[in-house]
């Protein structure tokens, strides 16, 4: 009798692969999806995320081509790979959607988000937070006594990273416009 050829991760016990196959690791994709500008657009792609339980990290929507009435919705959501492949086919499946770009995998692209931040302070943590926000690039956008609004745009590590700057600061208020995103390069 001859030896069996047992392929990796199974056993001598069984003819199958009891292991699954599955990614248990979750990952954090940029969807670019275009869009139908119509009233509850919106509401039926958010509602996908919802009804299955996924997780929208930051979200964003503006019309996009005015005489071809279609708007562009950005969405960071993270999942394992499996699930970001379940919603870029199910997203694919919605009748109004024209078209589903993961950006994360697509290519190189460019993403920048917009946060306006409130700090309040007097004395030594005022100017320590104008300091910063030179370094960080940030526009004072309104300023009285006890207070400035900060205007800040760049990645979102680099707004994460401000912000808890600002903290011991006096950070009293965050505001973020969730990311915008587009490919690199002519594609």
């Amino acid at each position: 009798m001859s030896a069996l050829k047992i392929k990796k991760g199974s056993t001598k016990h069984s003819a199958y692969n009891l292991r699954p196959t599955f990614s248990d690791t979750t990952e954090t994709h940029t969807l670019a999806v275009i869009v139908d500008n119509e009233p509850g657009v919106l509401a039926r792609v958010i509602g996908l995320f919802s009804g299955r339980g996924y997780n929208i990290d930051s979200l964003t929507v503006a019309e996009v081509d005015h005489t071809g009435h279609t708007s562009r919705i950005t969405i960071v959501t993270t999942g394992t790979p499996q699930v970001i492949e379940q919603i870029k086919a199910q997203l694919g499946r919605i009748v109004v959607v024209h078209e589903v770009h993961d950006l994360t995998v697509e290519g190189r692209s460019v993403e920048r988000e917009l946060a306006l931040l409130k700090v309040t302070g007097v004395g030594d943590k005022r100017v320590e937070a104008l300091r910063l926000a030179d370094i960080f690039r940030a526009n004072v956008v309104d300023s009285t006594l006890g207070s400035f609004v900060f205007e800040i745009t760049g990645t979102p590590d680099k707004i994460d990273a401000f912000a808890e700057l600002m903290r011991p600061l006096g950070l009293s208020e965050i505001a973020r416009t969730g990311v915008a995103a587009l490919l690199r390069g002519a594609s």
